[in-house]
């Protein structure tokens, strides 16, 4: 039984994301299944992935949806037209039954299947496609599966995988050579699940709001295989890396246990750490710090539930300076609350946070299962029962995002390390040069002035 494993996303900016959930999924496979992933990526032209199907000739063909659209309320794009596209050429050349899933499937199970056409979906964690596939091989009632839909199903069950969690990863396959060469970046995940109840996130309704942790000796195992592959820098993919101090600090000291010696990095919640938490993460090789700030006005991360206030924004970020770490900070400006008095505050806020990149996203795009679902349909934002694929974004009723577009590059002048939008403009010009010229790593840290 030949199994197809596709990763579609294509977004490269700021940088290409390694498909680490199909390592998860093909490692749930046993012997029974010949497993193949690939990665449009690593595609140049459409002629050569279709090749690659004839050739493979696949039984299931898994389509792995992380990115809906660009989440970028000025210059919206929604990838739904590929996927579309990416469908067609499965089916035209094979007859492979389609399985959709991934973190977007997830969000929108129902919308994708009905716009895709697809004979199956998981919805969360994709280690239930053994389930899938043993149940369409033994007969049984597929329909009891939670999280599987099919083209009939419409009412879902959400559990968190329960099972085995085990990679596969291939330091040989092509994939896996593509982001070697491009950026050299390949990924980890050190647990799953999110504790936070951020009003606008989606991930603990994908992964659930228990964390569930991986030993930290099998994490560092981990991190010294993609180094021996010739990963030149790890981003872990925890939604917050340290939303547990104490099982990132246990990582922390495997990676030294383990003479894990290439740089790394990951998102983080700007809460308070210990005095030296942050020294301990550079001395096992951090190096890149990316907070989901937000806002830095009170009432807006309040009405955001963010686990933080704006004070703990600028303690998180001197001692992540002090330790000698290059900072990102994420904004996301306009949600509910937000005003000229709030913007004005975290505009003015930034100004404080020293050597960093700041990127703004204008608009906060409105997801299922949220409290910013639930608010936006109160004040009748958004109608109940509605598509929300196409994207949807909510609107303060004190400012518009034309305001806000125009009072953050009044505030930017120019500025590079300012990135407004999916700033597609400057890192497209400046990151992929990089790349090009042998630069590792995220290569944010360039812009800082």
């Amino acid at each position: 039984m030949k199994v197809l494993l596709i990763s579609a996303n294509t977004l490269r900016i700021p940088y290409p994301v390694y498909p680490l959930g199909l390592d998860y999924v093909a490692g749930s496979l046993d012997s029974r299944y010949q497993t193949k992933i690939v990665d449009l990526n690593d595609f140049s032209n459409p002629e050569s992935l279709e090749a690659m199907i004839r050739d493979f000739s696949p039984d299931f063909a898994g389509v792995s949806i992380r990115n809906i659209d660009n989440t970028d309320v000025i210059n919206c794009r929604s990838f739904l037209p590929e996927y579309q596209d990416l469908v067609n050429r499965i089916r035209k050349n094979s007859s492979a039954k389609i399985i959709l899933g991934g973190s977007g499937f997830t969000i929108f199970p129902v919308e994708f299947m009905q716009a895709l056409d697809a004979d199956y979906g998981i919805a969360g964690e994709g280690e239930r496609l053994s389930l899938l596939l043993d149940g369409l091989q033994k007969n049984t009632d597929i329909k009891k599966i939670p999280g599987v839909l099919i083209k009939e199903k419409t009412g879902i069950v959400y559990e968190p995988w329960d099972g085995e969690i085990q990679r596969s990863f291939d330091p040989a396959s092509p994939h896996t050579r593509f982001y070697l060469a491009f950026g050299g970046m390949l990924n980890l995940q050190t647990k799953r699940g999110c504790p936070f109840h951020c009003s606008y996130c989606t991930y603990p309704h994908i992964e659930g709001g228990r964390m569930r942790f991986f030993e930290p000796r099998e994490i560092a195992r981990r991190a010294r295989e993609l180094q021996e592959a010739g990963a030149k820098y790890i981003f872990i993919t925890d939604s917050a890396f340290n939303a547990s101090y104490e099982h990132s600090a246990q990582v922390a000291q495997a990676f030294i246990d383990a003479q894990v010696s290439i740089p790394w990095g990951g998102f983080f919640a700007p809460t308070v750490p210990s005095a030296d938490y942050f020294k301990k993460m550079a001395d096992a090789g951090l190096t890149h710090v990316e907070f989901g700030t937000e806002s830095l006005s009170g009432p807006v991360l309040k009405n955001l539930r963010k686990p933080f206030s704006a004070a703990d924004v600028f303690t998180a970020h001197k001692k992540a300076l002090d330790a000698g770490l290059h900072i990102a900070h994420y904004f996301l400006l306009g949600g509910p609350g937000e005003n000229k008095q709030t913007l004005r505050e975290t505009l003015t806020g930034i100004d404080n946070l020293e050597k960093a990149v700041f990127f703004f996203f204008c608009g906060v795009r409105i997801y299922p299962h949220t409290a910013l679902y639930d608010l936006a349909l109160q004040e009748g934002q958004i109608s109940s029962g509605q598509n929300l694929l196409p994207p949807v974004f909510y609107r303060s009723r004190d400012i518009t995002v034309a305001e806000i577009m125009q009072t953050v590059e009044g505030q930017a002048n120019g500025r590079l390390n300012w990135i407004i939008g999916a700033g597609e403009a400057k890192a497209t010009r400046i990151l992929p040069k990089l790349y090009r010229r042998g630069f590792t790593g995220p290569l944010w840290e360039y812009l800082i002035q």
